[in-house]
C-alpha cells in the first residue's frame, strides 16, 4: 500500500510501504552492481562496445525501477482516498515523462 501526503508547499508526495519498496530496491541494487561492473570495465580498458552494452542494461534497470514507482502511483490514483490526498493526473504525467 502507498499513501500520499502533502509537503509544506502543498505538493503531493508518495510514500510506498515496505512491500512495494522491496521490488524497487531490488532493481536498484541490481543496477548498482551493474554500475560497479561498468566502472571496472572502463578501468580495465574493455572494448567500448562492451561498455555501451552494459550501460544500456543499467539504464534499462533504472527505467524499470522508475516505472515501477510510477505504476504504483497510478494504481493509487485510481483508488484515491476521498480526502483528495493523491497526486493529480498532471503530476503523475510529469513524473512519467521525466523518465522518457
Amino acid at each position: 500500500m502507498i499513501s500520499f501526503d502533502r509537503n509544506a508547499e502543498g505538493v503531493a508526495t508518495m510514500q510506498l510501504d515496505a512491500d512495494e519498496l522491496a521490488g524497487v530496491v531490488k532493481r536498484l541494487r541490481r543496477a548498482e552492481g551493474q554500475i560497479g561492473g561498468v566502472i571496472r570495465m572502463i578501468e580495465d580498458g574493455r572494448h567500448c562496445a562492451d561498455i555501451v552494452t552494459q550501460l544500456a542494461a543499467v539504464s534499462k534497470a533504472l527505467d524499470r525501477a522508475g516505472f515501477a514507482v510510477i505504476a504504483t502511483g497510478l494504481r493509487q490514483c485510481l483508488t484515491e482516498s476521498p480526502d483528495g490526498s493523491g497526486m493529480d493526473t498532471a503530476q503523475l504525467e510529469k513524473l512519467f515523462l521525466s523518465l522518457a
